[in-house]
C-alpha cells in the first residue's frame, strides 16, 4: 500500500475515532523523513509530502482549521490561513518554511493556502492532533489530551501518534459531568 493509501487510512480513523467539530483546529506534525525510515530533519522529501497532503486534504479539507508545525529549526512554528490567525488572535511571524528549514510537509502546507502566513505557536488551541513521525506536537493541544488507540500505527515507516483534547473535569465526588 503506498503513502497516500496508509495515509488516508490514518487519517480517516483518526477522525472516526475523534469526532471534532466542523471548524475545530487541527495541529499536524510531520517528518517526511522518518516516513522513508531516516531520521528526522535528514531526507526530506517533497513527493512524500505531496502524497501525505492530499491524503490529509482528502480527508479533513474544508472542514476543519489545519496548522502544520515546522521543524525544530524554525522552532516548531506553525503554518496557517491568515484567517486561522486571525480567529485565534495568533501573533503572525515573519519567515516562509523551506525543505530544509521547516520541512516539505510545512512547506507544501504553505504553499498550498491562499494566505499563508507563520505563527510561533497556536495557543493551545488544537483540539485534534496527528503526529507523523514522532516530531513533538503535544505543545499545540488544548488541555487535556486524550491519546487515540489506532489500529493503523505507521505511514511508511514513521510511527503515528494522535490525540484530541477533552474538557478538564472540576469538582469533587458530587460532580456530574458530560460527554
Amino acid at each position: 500500500m503506498g503513502i497516500y493509501d496508509q495515509a488516508k487510512e490514518v487519517f480517516t480513523e483518526v477522525l472516526g475515532n475523534a469526532d471534532p467539530s466542523q471548524g475545530d483546529l487541527l495541529v499536524v506534525g510531520c517528518s517526511t523523513s522518518t516516513v522513508q525510515g531516516d531520521m528526522p530533519g535528514t531526507n526530506s522529501s517533497e513527493d512524500i509530502a505531496d502524497e501525505l497532503y492530499r491524503a490529509l486534504t482528502d480527508v479533513f479539507g474544508g472542514k476543519y482549521d489545519i496548522a502544520v508545525q515546522c521543524c525544530e529549526h524554525l522552532n516548531r512554528a506553525l503554518i496557517v490561513e491568515k484567517k486561522v490567525a486571525d480567529k485565534y488572535d495568533l501573533p503572525i511571524v515573519n519567515v516562509v518554511p523551506h525543505r530544509k528549514a521547516g520541512g516539505a510537509f510545512a512547506t507544501k502546507h504553505y504553499g498550498s493556502l491562499s494566505e499563508p502566513v507563520a505563527v510561533e505557536d497556536i495557543k493551545s488551541k488544537a483540539v485534534l492532533g496527528i503526529d507523523i513521525g514522532g516530531v513533538m506536537i503535544g505543545m499545540h493541544m488544548r488541555p487535556v489530551v486524550v491519546p487515540l488507540k489506532l489500529e493503523h500505527k505507521h505511514i511508511g515507516e514513521a510511527i503515528i501518534l494522535a490525540g484530541r483534547s477533552r474538557y478538564k473535569y472540576i469538582g469533587g465526588e458530587r460532580a456530574r459531568y458530560g460527554e
